[in-house]
């Protein structure tokens, strides 16, 4: 048996409920878009359809979603199952740090994005002495994308700001 608070019988029950609503959500969302993401062709047989078995497939998410959703064992959320939904957002909050650290790339430029983006970062893991938060700048702008992955990343647009040879000297190393 498992000291897991979040477990219960054996079976791990936390978050069953925010995954059912989240997946039939999601399924719905699906159906509702089949409009405009597939298409139904004359003169085809039915079976042949483009639009037909996408929505086999998302109508079968949402039908058997909520009938996983209705023979739940509870019915309602509690405050384990929004803890677990927690934990399940912190992965996604990553992969949102990343996508605009992405989009403010080409705007602001490689070096200056990347010189707040590590130490947010790692300020946000957890580690809080300067000494990391430098080890993370130098870490990600030399080590990683210039030594090894001897990555070419183009300028900023704010790099066109700048005078002559500075701006040269900016686009090609930064």
């Amino acid at each position: 048996m498992s000291d897991d608070p979040l477990e219960t019988g054996g079976h791990r029950r936390a978050g069953q409920i925010a995954f059912a609503l989240g997946f039939v959500v999601l399924a719905v969302v699906l159906v509702a878009l089949l409009g405009d993401q597939t298409v139904w062709k004359n003169k085809v047989k039915f079976f042949a359809q483009p639009r037909f078995w996408p929505a086999v497939g998302v109508i079968g998410m949402a039908v058997f979603g909520a009938l996983h959703l209705k023979h739940l064992p509870r019915c309602r959320l509690s405050h384990y199952d929004l803890r677990e939904a927690r934990v399940w957002f912190e992965a996604v909050e990553y992969a949102l740090w990343f996508l605009v650290y992405v989009w403010v790339v080409p705007i602001a430029g490689y070096l200056p994005t990347t010189l707040v983006f590590a130490p947010l970062l790692t300020w946000r893991l957890g580690y809080r002495s300067q000494k990391m938060l430098w080890i993370s700048v130098i870490f990600a702008v030399v080590v990683v994308f210039k030594s090894v992955l001897q990555v070419k990343i183009p300028g900023g647009l704010v790099y066109e700001y700048l005078p002559g040879g500075l701006r040269s000297f900016f686009i090609l190393n930064f």
